[in-house]
């Protein structure tokens, strides 16, 4: 099945490089382009992509605000694509809002190729996309810059997990992968991916990201813990 992709971004030289790498691939088709947020939208209405490449800062429209539109459609649009955030680190709390959004990650625009197309391919397939090291730098940076309150509401829905089904969410909320995570609580792989699947149905979330930031907004994970 072929993955098919636009890219928004202000800089035509970023767009014209990842789609020409993007497109050299058999199992993804670049459908489209876009130099900001408001026409990214419009481009995504009319293409129907599988998942967005989403710059952060750009003019008329910035990455946060199109991807919520995309993400949240209005009455009549059903269409609602992957989103996957680029970023530079200088501007980790318009990421964190993505992710809140219902982002399914985020990547940093220097990443080796390699990286680029393995992460199309990880929203596509609807997995998060969130690199172990860089989701501990993410939170952290965000952390210092505006603790988050535990929250009432999330943290009742806590109370639905099992005590393993807690454990699980509190090593994905401080970065570790699937494979961390089994070799943490000497399990299976297979069995860690259970274990997430049955957290987010219980927590009614989107994916991998909207964890990280349920386990914070709840209080089970507190930086500098």
């Amino acid at each position: 099945m072929t993955i098919k992709v636009i890219i928004v971004d202000d800089q035509a030289m970023v767009r014209a490089g990842f789609a020409a790498l993007l497109a050299a691939q058999s199992d993804i088709d670049v459908v489209g382009e876009a130099p900001d947020g408001r026409e990214g939208v419009a481009v995504s209405r009319r293409t129907h992509p599988d998942v967005v490449l989403m710059d952060v800062r750009m003019p008329e429209m910035d990455g946060l605000e199109a991807a919520r539109k995309l993400l949240d459609p209005p009455r009549g649009v059903t269409h609602r694509p992957k989103v996957l955030m680029l970023t530079t680190f200088d501007v980790d709390d318009y990421v964190y809002e993505a992710l809140r959004a219902g982002a399914s990650g985020f990547l940093l625009k220097d990443a080796p190729p390699a990286d680029l197309i393995s992460a199309v391919r990880v929203v596509a397939a609807g997995e998060a996309l969130l690199a172990p090291s860089v989701t501990r730098r993410l939170i952290a940076d965000f952390a210092r810059q505006r603790p988050a309150p535990r929250r009432a509401g999330p943290a009742l829905r806590l109370g639905g997990l099992t005590p393993r089904e807690t454990e699980v969410l509190e090593l994905i909320a401080r970065g570790l992968s699937n494979q961390e995570i089994a070799e943490s609580l000497v399990l299976a792989e297979q069995t860690v991916k259970t274990h997430i699947g049955r957290v987010l149905a219980k927590l009614g979330l989107r994916d991998r990201a909207q964890a990280v930031i349920f386990a914070y907004e709840s209080g089970l994970v507190t930086p500098g813990q």
